[in-house]
């Protein structure tokens, strides 16, 4: 399988190059010759200097990293870890940070050497200090990437430098970036300082940021710093609020500043510091507001943009009073505010804002765009649909199709906040036929009309009655184009309006829609397929079983085939569509055709997508229900014989599943009875479907604790080590099953066969064993847990002791009060203060 993925993803074979005195190494890439050249050189070790020994070791648990299987990587990022103080930070840096920088780096490979550095530096502490400024070169473009993990983990490792360099040597470093000429340098340097700042706080940057704020030297500075405060306040949010005052403060002169862009940017920087305090901190700002407030006055373009944003994110602090003074100035963000009259924006503002801002230019700039539309949402929140909805609606007769978008969107989002009861009789007909309009003149398909459509025809619910058959013939029409795109977009809308359909009683509309789209079953583009099968879904969900045309008994035959596309589209739509079948309509197909569809879902369990997995698991539990378990389990038990783990543990779920849906007494024998294969694939394949199983069934596993308790006993004591893992969390399920249920007999011998695994050195074992011990302690009781651990807290042996420590920790954090009063008894010997000891010592 690596193989496999090794050819695909890279075009090559994965070739083991020997390399002198080496090891094996993993498969190099052409690109890694210039940085991993070295390693295939013919050179005697014993006769190189002890710099160049290291240097090749490095490089060789780099090419690891890189390259390496999973396990090769595990290893080497390990060791690279272990040994960095050996190393050094010099030879590491040296290697690490050009391999970083190359052009041809992936972006997994760029994440696993990001993960190295994060490691290296938690080890190196104080000793990256000379290193800072290098790694703050190859870092810092991370924090502006358009990729968000990449961003995340530029931040990450920033934060760690920052904590083991100190502020002092991240001041000292980023000083000279912060007035550089390039405009680039300096919008880095302030992110890294904003995350300087949230990994040692405020309070230790506030000094120096006022200084920087208030540079007599050069507005660049001045700029660099307002922004360091802007970034804080983007990345701390609602932390910023202890250090408000004093941030503002930092800032305020940058509103009179000579130079247009550090007031551009002092503004901005006002705004997302009101934008994380919100709803608090209104008197932080009582130094700004007047020269926010003259400056607007005073400007014109991006100034006066920025000005505006400023005061606009302030009002939604203030009070109802203040704020009503203040908004007939500013409208975006203060439309919602108390204090604002609907009669003052109906007279005032919309007459206005509609003749200066509704203009076809607006719709082709995104961000004029949204600003737009929230805007008219926000009007419309205070003056009703009608008001803003009949000023508009001509509008999606334009000839601009980015304008009638925009005006669809709009429409959309007043729907979906206000509805439509408002909507009178005339207004209506004028929208529907707008939408129409707009939907069928779109030259390319987009979301917005989509979602626009089904918003108000769905609003009116009852009343678009009178327009289905024109809406219909419109779906039909597009469900024949070539356009894959259109084709899409109608089934699409079938799925949005099925529910008014059913409303409207059209019953006989639907009945020909569904015939229609089963025609067009054999569609070969996937996303367009998905489509139809969800417009099918939703018309058998209004339309019920026995009414739908085609009749049930032709329509699964035609779905089950479709369940090998690979496309997740495809495969929700389809697996939801055969579930709801199943639920409701299972005896319209017969049990033959339910096994075929069993065998196509059992590869749909391990599929990426979690929807896909939870409508294949209930899907299942349909089935069974339906034709009984028998079949189905038969199927299942055979499936745990076969080599693919990854098949395997999908086939233990749907056992679970079917033991929820059948009642766990149809499974129960069989599967026991499967356990006694000699075979290790088999019996973990057992033991893990009845973890499953009583995760499952919860309370209802009290009746077959006692009949699995031998099966487990001997699992627990197998010299396997995943019959045991698999058996302690086996034995966690069922105890959080039957907590308070009468059980606690049973439970209690199982813990005995439990806590001698106590001592196990895998991590997944040791896990498993100590989630046992947890999920016995509820069921059981802590007192119970802590008579076991007694006995060993206090051995000579420190590895005893700690793993005794561990539990009693858990309970201790757990279940304190539970504990206390089964502490041991000590005798008052003269030495002692109170007659019972307290075992407190937390390691």
């Amino acid at each position: 399988m690596q193989d496999e993925n090794l050819k695909q993803n890279y075009g090559i074979a994965p070739t083991e190059i020997e390399v002198p005195g080496g090891g094996n190494l993993p498969f190099f890439k052409q690109e890694d010759m210039q940085h991993f050249g070295k390693l295939l050189d013919e050179k005697d070790e014993s006769a190189m200097t002890a710099e160049d020994i290291k240097e090749r070791k490095i490089m060789r648990l780099l090419l690891k990293i890189k390259n390496g299987t999973p396990p090769m990587r595990k290893a080497a990022l390990r060791t690279i870890t272990d040994k960095a103080r050996d190393f050094g930070a010099g030879p590491l840096f040296n290697q690490i940070l050009p391999l970083l920088m190359s052009p041809t780096l992936e972006d997994q490979e760029r994440h696993l050497l990001v993960k190295v550095i994060d490691r290296i530096l938690y080890k190196l502490d104080d000793l990256v200090r000379p290193f800072v400024h290098k790694i703050l070169v190859v870092i810092e473009p991370l924090l502006i990437d358009e990729d968000y993990y990449a961003r995340v983990e530029g931040r990450e490792i920033i934060s760690n430098l920052s904590k083991a360099a100190g502020l002092a040597t991240m001041i000292a470093t980023m000083r000279p970036d912060i007035d550089h000429a390039d405009e680039y340098v300096r919008n880095t340097t302030a992110r890294a300082f904003s995350v300087v700042a949230s990994a040692l706080g405020i309070p230790a940057l506030l000094p120096f940021l006022k200084a920087v704020c208030n540079s007599k030297k050069s507005w660049q500075a001045r700029h660099t710093g307002i922004k360091i405060v802007q970034q804080i306040a983007i990345l701390l949010g609602c932390a910023i609020l202890p250090h408000l005052k004093n941030l503002v403060d930092a800032i305020a002169k940058g509103l009179e500043d000579e130079q247009q862009k550090v007031r551009t940017i002092t503004s901005l920087a006002i705004a997302a510091l009101a934008e994380a305090a919100h709803p608090y901190g209104i008197e932080s700002f009582d130094s700004v507001l007047q020269p926010l407030w003259s400056g607007i006055k005073k400007h014109r373009g991006k100034g006066l943009a920025a000005f505006l944003k400023a005061i606009g994110y302030i009002i939604p602090l203030m009070d109802a009073e203040y704020a009503n003074y203040y908004t007939k100035e500013v409208v975006k963000q203060c439309a919602g505010t108390d204090g604002v009259t609907p009669q003052y924006i109906k007279e005032e503002i919309l007459p206005e804002f509609f003749k200066n801002f509704w203009v076809r230019r607006m719709a082709l700039d995104r961000r004029n765009y949204k600003q737009l539309v929230e805007t008219t949402v926000e009007l419309a929140q205070k003056v009703g649909v009608t008001e803003i909805v009949s000023r508009i609606v001509e509008d999606l007769k334009d000839e601009s199709e980015p304008y009638r978008k925009m005006v669809m969107e709009t429409i959309e989002k007043v729907v979906t906040q206000l509805g439509a009861a408002d909507v009178d009789g005339r207004l209506e007909e004028v929208l529907i036929d707008g939408i129409l309009y707009a939907f069928q003149e779109q030259t390319v398909e987009d979301i917005v009309m989509l979602n626009g459509f089904g918003t108000v025809v769905n609003a009116l619910g009852y009343r678009s009655k009178a327009y289905l058959p024109q809406i219909t013939s419109t779906i039909l029409w597009r469900l024949n184009n070539k356009s894959a795109k259109v084709r899409q977009q109608a089934a699409d809308l079938i799925s949005r309006i099925a529910v008014v359909m059913k409303t409207c009683g059209e019953e006989k509309l639907m009945g020909h829609l569904g015939l229609v789209l089963f025609e067009y079953l054999g569609e070969e583009y996937p996303e367009v397929l998905g489509s139809i099968l969800g417009a099918l879904k939703a018309i058998v969900n209004v339309i019920g079983m026995s009414s739908m045309t085609p009749p049930i008994k032709d329509l699964l035959p035609r779905l089950t085939p479709i369940l090998k596309n690979r496309h997740e589209k495809v495969q929700e739509n389809n697996i939801d569509l055969v579930g709801r079948i199943a639920d409701r309509g299972a005896e319209f197909v017969s049990a033959r055709e339910w096994m075929r569809v069993c065998f196509e879902l059992l590869d749909m369990l391990k599929a990426h997508k979690k929807g896909i997995r939870r409508a294949a698991v209930n899907t299942f539990g349909y089935i069974a229900k339906a034709i009984g378990p028998q079949d189905v389990l038969a199927t299942l038990l055979n499936n745990l014989k076969v080599q693919e783990r990854q098949n395997r543990v999908c086939t233990t779920v749907a056992i679970a599943i079917v033991a929820e849906t059948c009642a766990p007494f149809t499974v129960l024998p069989a599967l026991m009875n499967e356990y006694r294969v000699p075979e290790l694939n088999v019996q973990n394949g057992v033991l893990k479907s009845l973890s499953w199983v009583f995760e499952y069934i919860g309370e209802m596993g009290k009746d077959y604790i006692y009949a699995v308790t031998p099966l487990l006993e001997d699992a627990l004591m197998d010299r396997d080590l995943v019959h045991r893992q698999t058996a302690c969390t086996t034995v966690k399920h069922m105890s959080l099953g039957v907590v308070g249920l009468g059980c606690e007999d049973a439970l209690l011998h199982l813990l005995n066969f439990v806590w001698p695994n106590i001592f196990e050195t895998s991590p997944h074992v040791i896990n498993a064993v100590m989630d046992a011990i947890d999920g016995l302690a509820v069921a059981l009781g802590p007192a119970t847990i802590l008579q076991y651990v007694v006995q060993g807290l206090f051995h000579p042996a420190r590895k005893v002791r700690e793993i005794y420590w561990k539990i009693y920790n858990n309970m201790y954090i757990g279940a304190q009060d539970g504990v206390i009063p089964f502490y041991p008894a000590i005798e008052n010997d003269g030495k002692n203060t109170y007659e019972r000891s307290e075992l407190y010592y937390v390691v």
